[in-house]
């Protein structure tokens, strides 16, 4: 058992060790919560200088705990009115590099992961209607290396990200 533990942390991505303690914690919520925050309204609610927080801040990017920002958007808004959980099943001779360039390469396919169990892969998709639902499944059955897919269809979100 030991192995295969030490196995699956050789997998995970490596980052930069960056010991995490309250105040680094306590940043990385805000900027959950809101990655527009200022400097100076982090310093303000975590009771430090803003250019001590500037530091943190980029330490902790750095190191890759932080990875990015980005804006939250309406799908609605964008037109893309269907959501479905789309688990891949892969063909016994697979190649993962060429199956995740595929699904990485297809707009429609807006999360991956990979995943234990009889999928490979669950991707999240969105698209504009049911016969778009349809042209994408059909795009993702004929990946090279994919065996079928299992879908799940969206009736409604209740939530996103837990800090939205």
């Amino acid at each position: 058992m030991r192995s295969a533990a030490r196995r699956l942390r050789s997998l995970a991505p490596s980052r930069t060790e960056c010991p995490i303690d309250a105040v680094d914690r306590q940043l990385v919520d805000l900027l959950r919560a809101n990655g527009r925050a200022s400097y100076a309204e982090l310093a303000r609610q975590v009771g430090l200088s803003a250019p001590a927080v500037h530091e943190r801040v980029g330490k902790l990017e750095t190191a890759g705990v932080i990875t990015g920002y980005r804006a939250v958007v309406d799908p609605a808004a964008l037109g893309l009115d269907v959501t479905a959980l789309v688990g891949v099943i892969e063909s016994d001779s697979v190649d993962d590099t060429g199956v995740e360039a595929a699904l990485r390469a297809m707009p429609e396919v807006e999360d991956c992961w990979r995943v234990a169990g009889s999928e490979g892969y669950v991707l999240k998709v969105r698209v504009t209607d049911i016969p778009a639902l349809e042209a994408a499944i059909n795009a993702l059955n004929r990946i090279e290396g994919v065996a079928r897919t299992r879908t799940t269809v969206v009736l409604s979100t209740k939530w996103e990200g837990r800090h939205d």
